[in-house]
């Protein structure tokens, strides 16, 4: 199968640390690992193919020089399953302790988004060949554990071309959950449909749509600082906005139970 390398930079990431209480881990690597999460969609499903994990290290002579992670399960992945607080473990090994610059996907292409019971390929521009990177600024030490999320935002991610076709434009946030909080809570009735956006400025940071059955909602790798949280009603229920929400670092805040009203 010919795979499909689909470019991404994102912003430098400080990563997460913690002692690995392996003795007999081999001098001069570290266990290091990735997650993937998603922000919510519209869609029914959005399948990402994603065929391996690897990093670039900052001393490789060539810049197209990549070493690969063992990925858990080799495959499709339907990203709105890891939304409110899921994710899953997608690669997983021993590497060597030392300055990582980029960390990429490689995708298959078995990419597709289902609308309305119908499924649709998720295109990816030909001339995009360079994988989904992410910029890296991490040194890891030797018996220290470095665990990162990757997040996608599924509705931001695709794109419907003049053509009527889905193309596949990645957005995501990178985070590790030691450096960041949490944003939690429960959003009343199901038939207002809610969308909960986290907002710094007039700037959309994340976003999450309420479990179905429970209104629960978690937005996870949100940065120590005050926030503006909007709760977007629909089917003429009112919006509800607070203002100076505090996130702390390592800790969930909680909303509370929000009622909408029309």
């Amino acid at each position: 199968m010919k795979k499909i390398l689909v470019p991404f930079v994102a912003a430098c990431i400080i990563f997460s640390c913690s002692k690995n209480d392996n003795n007999s881990a081999n001098a001069g690597e570290t266990d290091f690992s990735v997650y993937l999460a998603d922000d919510p969609s519209p869609y029914d499903k959005v399948n990402i193919d994603i065929e391996s994990v690897e990093v670039h290290f900052s001393d490789d002579a060539n810049a197209d020089t990549w070493h690969t992670i063992k990925m858990v399960r080799p495959g499709i992945y339907d990203l709105l399953k890891l939304s409110n607080g899921k994710d899953t473990l997608l690669a997983t090994q021993k590497i060597a302790a030392k300055k990582i610059s980029q960390v990429r996907f490689v995708l298959g292409n078995d990419n597709s988004v289902v609308i309305d019971g119908n499924s649709y390929p998720l295109k990816t521009p030909s001339a995009q060949e360079s994988g989904l990177k992410f910029n890296v600024d991490a040194t890891l030490t030797a018996g220290i554990e470095y665990k990162i999320w990757t997040d996608f935002d599924a509705n931001r991610s695709i794109v419907v071309t003049g053509s009527n076709q889905y193309m596949l434009k990645p957005v995501i946030r990178v985070y590790t959950k030691a450096i960041t909080g949490s944003i939690s809570g429960i959003v009343l009735p199901a038939e207002a449909q809610p969308w909960v956006y986290v907002l710094n400025g007039s700037d959309t940071i994340a976003s999450s749509n309420p479990d179905l059955l429970t209104g629960m909602f978690m937005i996870n790798g949100l940065f120590a600082g005050s926030y503006n949280v909007l709760v977007n009603g629909s089917n003429n229920f009112n919006d509800t906005v607070y203002n100076d929400i505090n996130v702390s670092t390592g800790s969930n805040t909680q909303l509370g139970t929000v009622t909408l009203h029309q």
